[in-house]
């Protein structure tokens, strides 16, 4: 529970002080379209990735007696 809710509140952080770059007009720790496209692309490859794992070791622990 500690690593879990660790990883939650320094994600919040960093969402907060991204948050609080973009209100201030500042670019300093402002994400750009080009980070937000890159990391949305990584979700998706992650998420692919995950089915298709998924799907291939529930195919193959089908065959174990």
């Amino acid at each position: 529970m500690g690593t879990l809710w660790f990883t939650a509140s320094y994600l919040a952080c960093l969402a907060q002080r991204r948050v609080r770059a973009l209100l201030r007009k500042n670019d300093d720790g402002a994400l750009s379209l080009e980070w937000i496209v890159i990391a949305v692309l990584l979700v998706a490859a992650a998420t692919a990735a995950g089915a298709l794992f998924t799907s291939a070791i529930s195919h193959e622990a089908g065959k174990l007696p």
